[in-house]
């Protein structure tokens, strides 16, 4: 009987895969500086030779990038799923907002519901400084504070969901979401009793994560979107209608025969 030899990976290899491991799961963030080289191979356990190959790895394949003299940083456009003149168009054309809305109820609701599943205390504790802060932006009425911190709440919804696809997807398109939410907040702004519904439809599905129950964020999240789009479309109905009022109010009169 003949064995095969059992050939052992790379030293550097294993370094590059725990690396990408850790870009793809969140815990390295774009535009994230990496630790020293000397900290970082001690926290891995390798020689700073093996820690430089791999990090000459990541390198080449755009996943890092070098400052010189100012470390080594997770490439920062990464998660550019979208080029910027897409971003620009869609931030551009008012018909698509609708289609983002219907896009986040699809992704969002699915985030909820891994996030309720298999939030680790860290998660939850990254989740409750996120909604301290959405709640202290609602306090000051600043509808791009108020967004950025909408946005960043959901993001970590999706980064306790620990679904890279998931993540990543969200994260693409972060630039249009707090976009998206700056608009939809701004329109908002203008009926005052929708505001404290969106705090209370935001609280009821941070709730139902922290306690686990995943069908009720789904639910929640689904609710919460639902509740936006339709604002938004009653708003627009509105406006839609004070203008052909205001367009009759304008007409010509008619001339007598």
């Amino acid at each position: 009987m003949t064995y095969q030899t059992v050939r052992q990976p790379k030293l550097a290899d294993v370094i590059t895969e725990r690396l990408e491991a850790m870009i793809l799961e969140g815990s390295l963030k774009p535009g994230q500086r990496l630790p020293p080289e000397r900290e970082l191979a001690e926290r891995f356990g390798v020689s700073r030779p093996s820690l430089r190959e791999a990090i000459q790895k990541l390198a080449t394949r755009g996943l890092l990038t070098s400052r010189q003299g100012g470390g080594t940083f997770i490439t920062r456009d990464l998660n550019s799923g979208y080029s910027d003149p897409l971003l620009d168009m869609l931030t551009r054309h008012q018909e698509f907002h609708l289609d983002l809305l219907e896009f986040r109820d699809a992704m969002e609701g699915i985030s909820a519901y891994y996030a309720a599943l298999r939030s680790t205390p860290a998660d939850k504790e990254m989740l409750l400084k996120r909604f301290g802060e959405l709640e202290s932006c609602f306090a000051g009425r600043n509808p791009e504070l108020e967004a950025k911190a909408d946005a960043a709440f959901h993001l970590a919804i999706a980064e306790a969901a620990h679904n890279v696809l998931l993540l990543h997807t969200i994260r693409g398109i972060f630039h249009l979401l707090e976009k998206s939410i700056v608009e939809n907040l701004t329109h908002l702004f203008e009926k005052p009793q929708s505001r404290p519904l969106l705090m209370k439809q935001h609280r009821a599905l941070f709730d139902a994560i922290l306690e686990g129950r995943a069908e009720d964020a789904r639910a929640r999240a689904h609710e919460h979107l639902v509740f936006v789009e339709e604002e938004l479309l009653e708003m627009e109905r509105a406006e839609t209608r004070a203008q052909r009022a205001l367009r009759r109010a304008q007409a010509l009169p008619e001339i007598q025969l």
